[in-house]
């Protein structure tokens, strides 16, 4: 026997109640998840229509209890029930509750009061108004009068016009209600922070012989009966833009609708600039700054039919497109892409199911593709399509390397290097822009003692605070805040400050070796508020400024024709982070921010400064040679067996107990041992997470690497199992993360 969960009302805010039905024998072949079935509900058996959520063979109550489906609605295959499908996905291969994978599947289910606009319109024939008029004329109702002189002459009436403008009350409204003579009428507004105004229609620039190719590879690709998901390296500036626009116009031709995915919010200025200079109206755009109602209305937009191309961050992908055609992922290799909050998805393997669900393509691009994607490619579940040469046969910025460890010994202690102060002194005379890449944000790093070493920390969290320029010591994962000390805690010494720079000392350096020089700074602080992003880069596009200095925001996917030179501060901070994946991070930092120079006319240049001049990521980063550093950082991960050379899932355990959530993390690795006794699986840990408390919750981690994806899913099955059994487990929170 079979049966099914099914959810009864999806636009409803409580998802967390699903009902169990009995599959009859007739349908047991027919049904799955994501399906939506007439059921009966409630003591009357009234019918009601459902989704289908989820299949088992054990009944939850007495069977005898359980009422039976009454048909699947195979011809009412929703967008609704193909986004739940994809949450059923999700559910097992990330590891969460249904409701969770519910909840980020269909974003817009909040009840959201839609905004709206108000008219007064006249409800009686032109000869009886003339004739109202004339009476009213004739008595003290001025107000009245004025309304109905305007209604006769315009039949229709903005509310708030009428207020202001006319003196209209609600008094005088209720009573032309009451009399029948007017009628109130509403007109939805669709909310956006979309500014159009200034994007004019785009220059269409032929597609180079390169770029031509690369269409045709991918639509060959396309008319393949099970086409692949298409990769796509290609060199910063080599126009991997125009290869999306043309694959979307072809899209839309065929009346389907297209996804775009940027990694960051900072891109959607140019990036939204470019698509809606193509496709105008049928462009929409989605982001985390915008207001609840925004997001709400361009997701409603988009099941109407109104838009057909919808851009943004990961969650732009359960864009409720009836007829979705084709997801693009730009910048596939941002981290940015992976979900932090249960379920963790990520973007790239996600958009691959619901491409499958949709009979969808997906496109990836990235000058630096993620290690696990470009294997993928090696080994033919991708399809790769290379662009080897910049737009216009542009010549790559030339790149040198400095070593910060000379500058020291040579007496220069600048944030700024000798060469690369003089480079800047260079652009500035001949009037061209310069931009600054320093991959952290913040005044200073950690505040410490001089005299003990004693490091100022966060009294919630296993971090050091961060010193701000307004003297103010701040927590960046709980938002804890407090004065600098002027006095160490531990040893009274006056000696307390702070290390490493951020992007206020930069520019302060910058202000004081170059007084007459226009600054712009683009980083956490300065980007707080909505629009800010947009107002910065459309001041450097304007040149307003002559620099640009920020963190990651500002070395990804912008064009800014007259950035002759990017100078990389620190280029190896991210090799000392706590993750194997630092040298790939700082391999594509490195290779996207070089390539933010000379994408004009004028040839550009980087330098790179760094403690490290000799490692593989930053050598590979200098010539843009992708395939050297692939190479070299796929032996480090076969010897290691990290992904993609083999899976691995980390159990992720927080709770407000220390001593229980020890042992509840010990308990779990003894039943890992137990049901998997094989010795083909490692298992590191448990052991304290890299941040091992945050907001007074602490955190533990346990790594399961595995030659087999399929394995880890089953462990993590058993695990989910053993955790709903086990009451201690009750105060600990269990989060599963595959990679």
């Amino acid at each position: 026997m079979i049966y099914a969960d099914i959810i009864i009302d999806i636009s409803s805010d409580k998802l967390d109640r699903s009902f169990q039905y009995r599959v009859p024998e007739r349908l047991e072949k027919k049904i799955k998840a994501g399906m939506v079935a007439a059921i009966p509900f409630g003591n009357a058996g009234r019918v009601r229509k459902g989704y289908v959520i989820g299949l088992s063979d054990k009944p939850k109550i007495a069977p005898e209890k359980i009422k039976e489906i009454s048909e699947i609605c195979s011809g009412e295959e929703t967008t609704e029930s193909r986004l739940i499908a994809l949450a059923a996905w999700m559910r097992e291969n990330y590891g969460s509750t249904m409701i969770q994978a519910l909840r980020t599947v269909l974003p817009i289910q909040e009840k959201i009061k839609a905004k709206e606009k108000k008219y007064i319109c006249l409800d009686i024939s032109e000869e009886a108004g003339t004739q109202l008029l004339k009476e009213l004329e004739q008595t003290r109702f001025k107000a009245r009068t004025r309304l109905l002189r305007e209604l006769l002459e315009k039949k229709r009436l903005d509310y708030t016009h009428a207020a202001k403008e006319l003196g209209t009350t609600s008094a005088v409204v209720k009573k032309f209600q009451e009399q029948g003579i007017i009628r109130i009428e509403y007109d939805e507004i669709m909310r956006t922070s979309l500014n159009t105004g200034d994007i004019s229609e785009e220059r269409r620039m032929p597609l180079t012989d390169e770029q031509e190719a690369a269409v045709k590879q991918i639509q060959r690709e396309w008319k393949k009966p099970s086409p692949k998901p298409v990769l796509i390296e290609g060199v910063t500036g080599s126009g991997k833009t125009q290869v999306y626009i043309k694959l979307i116009e072809q899209t839309l031709s065929q009346g389907k609708e297209a996804i775009v995915l940027i990694p960051e919010i900072a891109l959607t200025y140019q990036t939204v600039r470019r698509f809606y200079a193509r496709f105008g109206d049928k462009v929409s755009v989605i982001n985390s700054r915008q207001s609840q109602g925004e997001r709400y209305d361009q997701f409603k937009r988009a099941k109407k039919g109104e838009v057909q191309v919808m851009i943004g961050p990961r969650s732009a992908l359960f864009t409720p497109f009836a007829s979705l055609g084709l997801i693009i992922i730009d910048e596939e290799h941002e981290p940015s892409y992976k979900s932090e909050s249960t379920p963790r998805y990520h973007a790239r393997e996600t958009a691959i199911r619901r491409a499958v669900l949709e009979h969808a393509n997906v496109v990836m691009g990235s000058a630096t593709p993620s290690v696990e994607a470009y294997s993928k490619a090696m080994n033919g579940e991708y399809s790769l399509v290379r662009l080897t040469t910049r737009y216009g046969s542009r010549p790559l910025p030339r790149v040198s390397i400095v070593d910060l460890r000379e500058e020291l010994k040579a007496g220069n202690r600048s944030v700024l290097s000798r060469e690369l102060r003089q480079k800047m002194k260079g652009r500035f005379e001949k009037k061209e822009q310069v931009m600054l890449f320093l991959n952290r944000r913040g005044y200073a790093g950690f505040v410490s003692c001089r005299s003990c070493g004693h490091v100022m920390k966060c009294p919630h969290c296993d971090v050091s605070l961060s010193e701000h320029n307004n003297e103010r010591l701040l927590c960046h994962y709980c938002g804890y805040e407090t004065g600098k000390p002027r006095i160490c805690p531990v040893c009274g010494s006056p000696y307390i400050g702070g290390f490493k720079a951020g992007t206020q000392q930069i520019e302060k350096v910058v202000r004081e070796d170059f007084p007459e020089v226009r600054t712009l700074r683009m980083d956490f602080d300065t980007t707080r508020t909505k629009g800010s992003y947009e107002k910065i880069l459309a001041a450097f596009a304007a040149h307003e400024a002559d620099i640009l200095i920020g963190t990651q925001m500002i070395v990804k996917g912008h064009d800014f024709p007259d950035v002759t030179l990017m100078g990389i501060v620190a280029a190896d901070l991210s090799l000392n982070a706590e993750d194997y994946r630092c040298a790939e991070r700082t391999f594509q930092l490195l290779c996207q921010a070089v390539g933010r120079g000379g994408r004009g006319e004028k040839p550009g240049e980087a330098v790179i400064q760094t403690y490290h001049p000799d490692h593989y990521s930053i050598q590979a980063a200098a010539v843009q040679d992708y395939q050297a550093f692939y190479e070299e950082e796929m032996s480090y991960r076969m010897l290691l067996d990290y992904p993609p050379a083999a899976h691995m899932l980390a159990v992720l355990g927080s709770g407000p107990e220390d001593e229980k959530l020890v042992q509840a993390m010990y308990y779990l690795k003894l039943y890992i041992e137990r049901i998997y006794r094989e010795n083909d699986l490692h298992i590191i840990g448990p052991a304290y997470a890299s941040v091992g408390k945050v907001k007074d919750i602490y955190r533990q981690v346990i790594y399961l690497k595995h030659k087999d994806h399929k394995t880890l899913v089953h462990i993590k099955d058993q695990l989910e199992k053993y955790i709903e059994i086990n009451s201690g487990f009750r105060k600990i929170y269990i989060q599963f993360d595959f990679s």
